[in-house]
């Protein structure tokens, strides 16, 4: 299987590196940098300094962590990265770390932080700390603290319990507080985190949606050369905006291949079909492979080796539709080289890629592709979120019908049943969903969640009484959730009504649904899908 990316472009946006100590927050930090309009990745801290630096990052940004940098165990990084002329900011941990690595003083003094703090900045014309009030609300969470700064560092801020909560070296471009900047709390931490990517590394605001899609353009034809490309379209947002990518790029040389694997949602194949052939004009091939995707999901009910079939069964697909290109004669077919995917940063992440987190759960793009892959693939929104994912769809003209959906995953509703995936399960299920997501659209709901999964509890069954009479039916969960990027997930508060017209019409109007329940757990520690 080849998945390594293309070398990067000539256009390829300055990178501003999050080194991951395993904070909470890396991937907000990711986030806000790029809200900032500048690129962000995230790296595992035990990532050699030489790779990262091999990297080119014009900055680093150093994370926060649960631990104590006296730990045994505790996380560190070699102190060269503060000597290659990087602009380095350490955050929390990140910041201890710099500090005691560039021989300031951190010390436990008991003097505890945690949640809301009071900030006193003592210089507030400085690099980070400039405009902004010399009083201010920051978010702390450590135990630690510095109480002494590193020669040649001057101490910028302060608070009642921590002498050192902020230093600065213009000269050498080291910057640190103990706060968090990252999250909402801290009143003006988007502005200091600005200015030290803008004043402190000199980094131009310039990664926009517009240089999003000609930095992929010229890495996919860079990539794709003359060869041809077949794309795993499933309808969704993230494969939509992938394929109008790549169409962009190389035009003809793409044809895009659904997969109607039968675990589509109601009304959803002839959706793809007019819909996106309608906006893009790309060449589409349906391909009916529901039988055979539920012979290889007979009889299983775990969830990894459900999600691993789903994936292996796509390739194999594809594989076929190659063949049949060439078989049909087409001169072009016989040189389809790539498959391209919509595979999104969440996904890398979870699968315990791009950051050396543990594998959360094997998405059917990422960790659930068979190792003779004979592809290679195409993945232009590997490195995005969600949200970034949409704004690139609306850049490239795809209408709101397609870049506003709510995302589907690609193993479909075979991972929204909680058991065996049956025929009968799945048409039962795809009544359901087609009832609640009616009843949302109805309600004008749909831009005010952003996903809400309908599961079906396949192994469980619950009493009821219906028509005067006991029934032993399954239970429906219902798992409206809102997020910025699917990193993090809350419930979604629904009114009260819309939830009792949906149960109502759900347990009147599915056979062998008699009911319907509200998941409302947050991510973490609970994933968005229960599969």
């Amino acid at each position: 299987m080849v998945s390594v990316p293309p070398a990067a472009p000539d256009n390829a946006p300055d990178t501003v590196l999050v080194v991951d100590f395993g904070a909470q927050y890396a991937q907000l930090i990711a986030r806000r940098v790029r809200e900032a309009r500048v690129y962000s990745e995230i790296v595992p801290s035990t990532m050699p300094v030489s790779e990262m630096l091999a990297k080119n990052p014009k900055a680093v940004i150093l994370s926060g962590g649960p631990s104590s940098v006296y730990a045994e165990e505790a996380p560190s990084l070699d102190r060269s990265l503060f000597e290659a002329g990087v602009p380095v900011f350490g955050m929390c941990y990140g910041f201890q770390l710099m500090a005691q690595l560039l021989g300031g003083t951190v010390d436990n003094t008991g003097s505890r932080e945690y949640g809301r703090t009071d900030l006193t900045v003592g210089k507030t014309d400085s690099t980070l700390f400039e405009g902004t009030p010399a009083q201010q609300q920051v978010w702390m969470s450590h135990g630690d603290a510095c109480s002494a700064a590193p020669e040649g560092f001057t101490v910028t801020a302060s608070t009642e319990l921590v002498p050192v909560a902020a230093f600065e070296n213009d000269e050498l471009k080291l910057y640190g507080v103990q706060h968090h900047p990252e999250v909402m709390h801290s009143t003006h931490g988007q502005q200091v985190l600005e200015h030290f990517l803008y004043r402190g590394a000199g980094l131009t605001p310039s990664w926009t949606t517009e240089s999003i899609v000609d930095e992929q353009v010229a890495a996919i034809r860079e990539q794709v050369g003359d060869k041809r490309a077949i794309c795993a379209l499933s309808g969704g947002v993230d494969s939509a905006v992938a394929a109008a990518l790549v169409q962009k790029a190389i035009g003809s040389q793409l044809t895009c291949v659904y997969v109607d694997h039968g675990l589509m949602r109601k009304g959803e194949t002839e959706q793809v079909e007019k819909d996106f052939v309608a906006a893009t004009g790309v060449q589409l091939k349906v391909v009916d492979a529901a039988e055979q995707f539920l012979v290889a999901l007979n009889g299983v009910s775990d969830p990894e080796e459900k999600r691993k079939i789903i994936g292996r069964e796509f390739i194999r697909v594809f594989e076929q539709a190659q063949a049949e290109l060439v078989a049909e004669g087409s001169e072009a077919g016989a040189e389809v080289q790539f498959l391209v995917q919509g595979t999104l940063y969440p996904d890398v992440v979870e699968s315990g890629g791009g950051t050396g987190t543990a594998n959360i759960k094997s998405h059917h793009n990422v960790g659930g592709l068979p190792e003779d892959l004979e592809f290679e693939l195409v993945e232009p929104l590997r490195k995005l979120f969600k949200d970034e994912v949409r704004l690139v769809g609306q850049e490239l003209g795809l209408p709101d019908e397609i870049v506003q959906r709510q995302p589907f995953p690609g193993p479909g509703l075979g991972i929204r049943i909680v058991g065996e995936v049956t025929r009968e399960r799945l048409d039962l299920l795809r009544e359901a969903d087609a009832i609640a997501r009616e009843e949302l659209t109805n309600a004008g709901l749909d831009r005010e969640i952003w996903q809400c999964p309908v599961v079906l509890l396949a192994d469980v069954r619950s009493v009821g009484v219906q028509g005067d009479g006991r029934t032993y039916g399954h239970p429906i969960v219902l798992r409206p959730v809102s997020s910025e990027d699917a990193m993090t997930a809350d419930w979604s508060r629904l009114p009260y009504d819309v939830l009792g017209r949906i149960s109502t019409r759900i347990t009147n109007e599915v056979s062998e649904v008699n009911r319907v329940t509200l998941d409302i757990t947050s991510k973490p520690p609970g994933t968005i899908e229960w599969e």
